[in-house]
């Protein structure tokens, strides 16, 4: 018995969190064992390695998707496709902060000055749990410049002005920071290096504060793009209803800029990690753009030479139904079930589990265009990027597709197939869908 308490004593020093006790290196544990939960809507997709690029004739004579034989790490990636539903969550988030910041320079409720310790929060924190009641007198009068004014409004109907809906964000351009000349010179105990900013104006690095990026962004999605996209088509009633109506809570959300989906990306982001923070709960991965390799893997869905994300060489089922939702039969839209984009989960996954990698609304990746970059990617975990500037030619703005959509031939919707749109620009016919990297392999 008494060898029993000694074996226990000491097991409880070497597993003490500093380990000076026993002069052994036990390491230093930041929160004991740590297991990381499936996140909400997402799929874990283990690491793996594939050939990347077409598997059938380049058609098109693009050349610009060659074979190249890569591995990804695991990651968790978002069963469907951002919704109407859940990208109107980022929306009226951004509506009601700009909303309680209007009111917090009037009522004190709005904002939390002071933290539990009773230390001032400079500058205060606006607080979430008070109500927003927009037909309150005293609200609506603070907030009455965030509506359409009178010569604008539609049947004067009072609407609130969604053209003021920006959204403020930062990250951290770890590309520019990892530069060996942009590193902390531990000698001279300074900075030496120059970045480029997102508006493209060169600075001198005085400290960290020179890798943080900071932009704005209307989150509001461009509903016009049904119009726009179409000439000499009736598309006036997707115009008026589709991101707004119940009815399409369920479809994936398009009229978003490459831009606009970064932004979602992360909001999402900040609002688990803020939630995580005041639970003094580990902070979880950023939410991001799939890159284009993790994109065509998970389409794959671990069948390595498949064309599609089903595998077989063909659009229809045996029974003659088609499986994805394209633009089948030179134009015979609703042969596959839909004439446009259709709610997600509409049609079956792949072996993944992961719904619409192939048809209804094509994707945006993280991953810039180049025609031939898969020849000089890394063939672990590939990637090139590149945030392009305002001022920068439209070829620098290029982001990679992929997925193809309602409007699409068979052959966009192919596994190995890449095209690109540019970061600025919204259509009816081009959504996301998130990834989160898993901690661990």
């Amino acid at each position: 018995m008494r060898n029993i308490i000694v074996c226990a004593f000491v097991l409880l020093l070497m597993s003490s969190c500093g380990g000076t006790g026993t002069g052994e290196l036990v390491g230093v544990s930041q929160a004991g064992e740590f297991f990381e939960p499936s996140p909400y809507g997402m799929l874990f997709i283990g690491q793996g390695s594939f050939n990347m690029g077409q598997n059938e004739q380049d058609v098109a004579g693009l050349t610009n998707a060659q074979t190249k034989t890569v591995t990804v790490s695991s990651f968790w990636m978002d069963e469907t496709e951002i919704t109407n539903s859940e990208y109107r969550q980022f929306v009226y988030w951004v509506r009601d902060s700009i909303a309680r910041r209007k009111l917090a320079e009037q009522f004190d409720e709005f904002q939390i000055a002071e933290d539990a310790n009773g230390n001032e929060i400079d500058p205060p924190f606006l607080n979430w749990d008070v109500e927003l009641d927009w037909s309150n007198p005293e609200y609506a009068e603070v907030l009455e410049d965030m509506y359409y004014k009178e010569n604008e409004r539609f049947k004067h109907r009072k609407e609130l002005d969604n053209r003021q809906w920006v959204y403020e964000y930062e990250w951290i351009d770890l590309l520019q920071a990892a530069k060996k000349s942009n590193r902390y010179n531990y000698e001279t105990k300074q900075y030496e290096g120059r970045v480029h900013d997102i508006k493209g104006e060169i600075k001198d690095v005085k400290d960290r504060s020179a890798f943080i990026m900071k932009d704005r962004v209307l989150v509001y999605p461009d509903t016009l793009c049904f119009v726009a996209d179409f000439t000499y088509s009736f598309n006036e009633p997707m115009t008026k209803m589709y991101f707004n109506h119940p009815g399409f809570d369920n479809y994936p959300i398009v009229g978003v800029t490459w831009k606009q989906a970064t932004a979602f990306c992360i909001w999402r982001s900040d609002l688990l990690n803020n939630f995580l923070r005041a639970e003094s709960q580990p902070l979880a991965m950023d939410y991001r753009l799939p890159t284009e390799a993790e994109w065509e893997y998970a389409a794959r869905g671990g069948l390595d030479s498949g064309i599609y994300p089903w595998g077989g060489y063909y659009t229809r089922n045996n029974r003659g139904c088609f499986v994805a939702n394209f633009k089948p039969l030179r134009g015979r839209y609703t042969d596959d079930g839909s004439e446009r984009m259709t709610a997600v989960c509409s049609y079956a996954p792949n072996d993944f589990g992961l719904y619409d990698m192939a048809g209804n609304v094509a994707e945006w990746t993280s991953s810039a265009f180049d025609e031939a970059s898969y020849a000089y990617v890394h063939d672990l975990n590939p990637d090139y990027q590149y945030n392009a500037r305002p001022d920068e030619a439209p070829v620098m703005k290029r982001k990679v597709v992929r997925g193809g959509s309602w409007k699409d031939i068979a052959y966009f919707i192919q596994c190995g197939t890449r095209t690109y749109e540019y970061q600025d620009s919204a259509t009816s016919y081009i959504g996301f869908r998130c990834v989160r990297d898993y901690i661990g392999e």
